[in-house]
């Protein structure tokens, strides 16, 4: 992380109440015997997303199996794969045999576009986040899940147009950029189904990804409820 992107992060309290908030929370899912938990342990060390982030990705796949919400889980920007793994685990626990989909570069992030509004230091993060094929591939053979999953590399607006991706029933939006997300909304949002799950990673910290997610919102005129999951976390079930 740069100073400035330090300084930014640090004077905001939304941040800082967030990451107190996780850090107890990971104490506890270290040591829960609960379900989330146990998987939550699997995947950590594969992840940037916090625990509140992961919470909600496992509770949107127990919301889509218990209701036979119908279609696939997919996630736009995987990183090394640990909140997509946490979404497979989570549709296996419960019997379900939905199919995973991954998109990323697998080469870090791209840059980001003039319709960032911080692209100054967006910019600073170019090539960051970055997971490698291979690597995600191995974690998801010891996991037990690459052989219902699908890892798709290249920028979304190069692979998202032509992959016959097919009903949704989770999407996670994990692309940080303005261009990512708008690509990510117009290619997969009428793919998904009515009480599907739509999670947003970004918008309460990426200016790119909220001004892309409004943007979509207000063209759409849709209006959803957008549940607050931490600092930037924010998820919403399709109408």
């Amino acid at each position: 992380m740069t100073r400035k992107e330090l300084w930014r992060r640090l004077s905001d309290p939304a941040f800082l109440d967030s990451q107190v908030r996780d850090v107890g929370a990971d104490a506890w899912y270290r040591v829960s015997p609960g379900p989330f938990a146990e998987l939550y342990r699997r995947v950590r060390g594969y992840t940037m997303c916090s625990s509140a982030r992961l919470r909600g990705l496992y509770r949107a796949v127990e919301h889509v199996v218990s209701k036979a919400i119908p279609g696939d889980l997919v996630e736009c920007g995987t990183a090394r794969g640990g909140s997509a793994a946490l979404m497979g685990l989570a549709a296996a626990r419960l019997g379900s045999d939905r199919h995973l989909w991954v998109f990323d570069t697998f080469e870090g992030l791209p840059p980001p576009s003039p319709g960032d509004p911080d692209r100054d230091i967006a910019e600073l993060y170019v090539g960051k986040c970055r997971g490698d094929l291979d690597e995600v591939t191995s974690l998801f053979d010891r996991l037990g899940l690459l052989s219902r999953s699908s890892l798709v590399p290249g920028l979304f607006q190069d692979t998202l147009p032509v992959t016959e991706v097919g009903t949704i029933a989770v999407l996670h939006l994990d692309g940080d950029w303005y261009e990512s997300v708008k690509t990510c909304l117009d290619c997969l949002y009428d793919r998904v189904s009515p009480g599907g799950v739509i999670q947003i990673d970004d918008y309460g910290h990426w200016e790119g990804a909220r001004k892309a997610v409004d943007e979509f919102f207000g063209r759409r005129s849709i209006q959803p409820r957008l549940h607050r999951l931490d600092y930037t976390g924010r998820q919403f079930i399709k109408a």
